[in-house]
């Protein structure tokens, strides 16, 4: 079996409000790349990766000398094609090798009439539990629905994402307003939902003194882990020796050097693995046998998949024995997705593993066809930038938060 092409398809998916974040804001939309591997068989495997839109393209269509005629089952020699670490210093290919290894697991798994997961030694649970992901958002410019903003307005919206999906466990995504504002909103929550879970992520944007003092402020709630406090595995070193909360990250360790590093001087309790993030699904397992031989925490990160990487994140979720939290997952934020039957549902705050062969996903054409077309009319989006912010942009540490009084609603094409 052969690989005969390589095709990509940017798309623009809505998402019910523009989701804040320290570094600027999701716009209404997550901008993705479907990326189609077909084999000489007939078989088609589907991938994922974030934003790109034409650049992506190109990029994928730069790769087709490396890819045409390959194996899709010599995984290992199609990485060190694609990304070889020295020649990777002047590209960056690892996003890329991740969504061409999704897709080739995916006709692995056609070809051979199994799930992914048992392509990566079975699975050890049949639904992967998530956490609810909850952002600060602007209204949506369309009928103003959708704002967080204020205390009250963040525990309504946790509560009723508990009540449709079912979460116990539940992220808030801050380092938007100054940390006592963030600090506030967040004990609200752990007030209005007693015997639940959570977790804090400032996205690596506040001081390490910062961080001390907003960890020391929590350490009586019901904590999974403080996530990215600061960027860098020292300054999360020097938060780790005050702080008695876990550490976790998906910024400071995402390749096995860092993993090394931190083995070697810990300054992380907690790695979220990312399938695009580390370059794929089976570089995950492999990232979280090291955990489990080091006793290091492992999760499975979100970085604003659709549906098939989702599919990638819960073959991951339930390949690894040493799971210890709730996933992440953006996906209760879209408004649709790009595979048959629509956005998968949550049953009792848990997405069950696919288990049709290979990844268990399928391509809508028609949806695929209306969101490429919704990305060819709007473009991309600048992911650093807030859309009522012009000219801003996050120092890190920053020190110049967003306002929580400001309501106003910004007005974004989607």
């Amino acid at each position: 079996m052969k690989i005969i092409d390589v095709r990509t398809t940017p798309v623009s998916v809505p998402i019910e409000a523009p989701l804040r974040h320290a570094n600027g804001c999701h716009w209404g939309r997550f901008v993705r790349t479907i990326v189609e591997v077909e084999t000489d068989d007939g078989l088609i495997g589907l991938g994922e990766m974030g934003g790109g839109g034409e650049s992506a393209a190109a990029a994928f269509a730069a790769l087709k000398p490396y890819v045409i005629g390959h194996d899709p089952a010599k995984l290992e020699e199609l990485r060190f094609k694609v990304s070889n670490p020295t020649a990777s210093l002047y590209n960056h290919r690892t996003q890329m090798v991740a969504a061409l290894e999704f897709a080739c697991l995916d006709i692995l798994g056609q070809a051979w009439g199994v799930p992914v997961s048992d392509i990566l030694g079975g699975r050890l649970r049949d639904h992967v539990p998530f956490a609810s992901y909850l952002f600060f958002r602007y209204a949506n410019a369309g009928d103003g629905s959708g704002e967080v903003r204020t205390c009250e307005q963040l525990v309504a919206e946790a509560k009723a994402l508990k009540a449709k999906h079912g979460f116990t466990t539940h992220k808030l995504k801050g380092g938007v307003f100054r940390p006592e504002y963030e600090l506030e909103c967040y004990r609200a929550l752990a007030e209005e939902l007693p015997g639940d879970r959570f977790r804090f992520d400032p996205n690596g944007v506040w001081s390490t003194e910062q961080a001390i003092w907003f960890g020391r402020h929590i350490e009586d709630l019901n904590n999974d882990y403080l996530e990215d406090p600061v960027f860098g595995l020292h300054g999360m070193r020097r938060a780790r020796e005050k702080l008695r909360t876990p550490l976790a990250t998906n910024t400071v360790v995402v390749n096995f050097e860092q993993l090394a590093a931190n083995v070697l001087q810990t300054a992380v309790d907690v790695i979220l693995l990312d399938t695009t993030f580390w370059g794929g699904i089976r570089a995950c397992v492999k990232a979280a046998a090291v955990c489990d031989t080091f006793q290091l925490g492992v999760a499975v990160h979100s970085s604003g998949e659709l549906g098939i990487q989702l599919a990638t994140m819960l073959h991951l979720g339930a390949v690894i024995p040493n799971i210890s939290f709730a996933a992440d997952a953006h996906y209760h934020h879209l408004v649709d997705d790009v595979i048959q039957g629509g956005k998968v549902s949550y049953c009792r705050g848990s997405i069950p593993v696919p288990t049709a062969p290979g990844l268990g996903v399928k391509l809508d054409r028609d949806r695929l066809g209306m969101y490429h077309e919704a990305f060819c009319r709007l473009g991309g989006y600048p992911y650093d930038q807030d859309p009522l912010r012009p000219g801003w942009a996050p120092l890190v540490p920053n020190t110049d938060w967003a306002d929580h009084l400001d309501a106003r609603v910004p007005q974004i094409p989607v």
